[in-house]
């Protein structure tokens, strides 16, 4: 499917909900399985998330999960400490390309049972649940943070618990935080000091007390808003909710990046509102070793406004759905765009103008989508495959209407 979107102008207020975080989702939805006690409100619509839930209840003997890497990463945990299971986990040509041997070696240190059907290192993998007798596990810390999260969520099911000694310096930190803020939420002591992270068992993780935790909403999903304040005129707001101003989410971190873009962000209640304030065209030099998800959303904002922008810490996105970095370099070039990319970062230098109607390709990548529309507010441009939006955010062409998108 192509989506035509008209050189649009949003309404001078807008008011977006968007549904619960698919990273919080996820990990809930594990915790969950582990723990029925708990029951969750505004969780994900996201492809992932449906992913997640269907596989958790399946009894079947090959579960195939797609594009869903955050779900290939945490099932395998999950099934490792099954006992009594037998399953294959599969997923999509792209998934096959996607390394997961980081993992599976930490889960053999904890005493997993784990076959490649394939290659050696990527999925297909048969998985044979057993009790993991084991609690110490090292890896490095530079790896996707799923790996980590993955470990630590099935700690309080362990025995003894899990000690995790990280080597270097660690990635995507909030994303960690994350989990092992959700695991103290349902009662489980989960201590991050220095490089060495312990999950202890207690009383409550066997039979926590039952309780309903909201998930908040996705910030990674903001960001493509924050993108459209930013290319809109000064004066233009645009709430979204619902958002906590002590958010677990690494991506809450665009109210402090996007100030620089001249958009302020103010907490009322659980909504947020963007308003583009000033208009400011300085440089944007960016580390985005704790926020990776959202390094396509910033170029195009940069680009969208003629800007430089030069952004590391990108090394995670070599793994995603595609080389991000590669399609970003690709598709920023069609539209006009000086640009250079290595392995961990990106630069891009001031454009003066953006070719018009040019088709993005999106790689099966639903960042690359909801990154590149922001700039329909510039130049009409043309979105392919524009239904891979629904792995995270499947209302947000509707949503991009609502708002004074003219969408096609």
């Amino acid at each position: 499917m192509q989506v035509h979107l008209q050189l649009s102008q949003i309404n001078p207020k807008s008011v977006i909900d968007i549904s619960g975080s698919k990273s919080e989702t996820n990990r809930l939805l594990l915790l969950q399985a582990l723990f029925p006690e708990i029951t969750l409100d505004n969780t994900s619509n996201s492809d992932d998330s449906e992913v997640m839930i269907k596989a958790l209840k399946s009894k079947e003997a090959v579960i195939d999960i797609h594009h869903a890497g955050t779900a290939m990463r945490f099932l395998t945990a999950y099934f490792a400490c099954a006992k009594g299971t037998q399953v294959t986990l599969t997923g999509s040509a792209r998934m096959k390309e996607r390394p997961i041997k980081i993992l599976v070696d930490a889960l053999r240190q904890l005493g997993a049972q784990i076959e490649y059907i394939e290659n050696e290192g990527f999925p297909p993998m048969k998985i044979t649940g057993k009790k993991l007798t084991q609690s110490k596990v090292s890896l490095k810390a530079n790896v996707s943070s799923q790996y980590i999260s993955a470990l630590l969520l099935i700690a309080p099911k362990l025995e003894k618990g899990i000690e995790i000694s990280l080597e270097g310096e660690i990635t995507s930190i909030p994303y960690i935080k994350m989990t092992l803020g959700l695991l103290e939420e349902i009662g489980v002591k989960a201590i991050l000091s220095g490089n060495q992270i312990t999950v202890t068992p207690t009383p409550n993780t066997q039979h926590p007390i039952p309780q309903k935790i909201t998930v908040e909403s996705d910030w990674s999903s903001a960001s493509y808003f924050y993108s459209i304040a930013a290319l809109s005129p000064i004066g233009t707001e645009i709430s979204l909710s619902s958002y906590k101003n002590n958010s677990l989410q690494g991506d809450s971190a665009l109210v402090a990046i996007y100030r620089e873009f001249g958009v302020t962000t103010n907490f009322n209640k659980n909504t947020i509102v963007l308003t583009k304030q000033t208009q400011n065209l300085t440089p944007k030099t960016q580390n985005l070793n704790n926020t990776p998800d959202i390094a396509q959303t910033i170029a195009v904002t940069c680009f969208g406004l003629g800007i430089a922008c030069h952004l590391t810490g990108l090394h995670t996105l070599k793994i995603k759905e595609t080389d991000r970095l590669e399609a970003l370099k690709t598709e920023l070039r069609k539209l006009g765009a000086n640009i250079s990319v290595t392995n961990d970062s990106l630069t891009l230098k001031p454009s003066e103008n953006i070719n018009s109607n040019v088709a993005i390709a999106t790689y099966n990548d639903h960042r690359m989508a909801m990154a590149f529309a922001p700039l329909a507010l510039k130049v009409p441009i043309v979105i392919e495959n524009a239904e891979v939006v629904s792995k995270s955010y499947p209302d947000f062409w509707n949503d991009l209407e609502n708002i004074g998108f003219i969408v096609n």
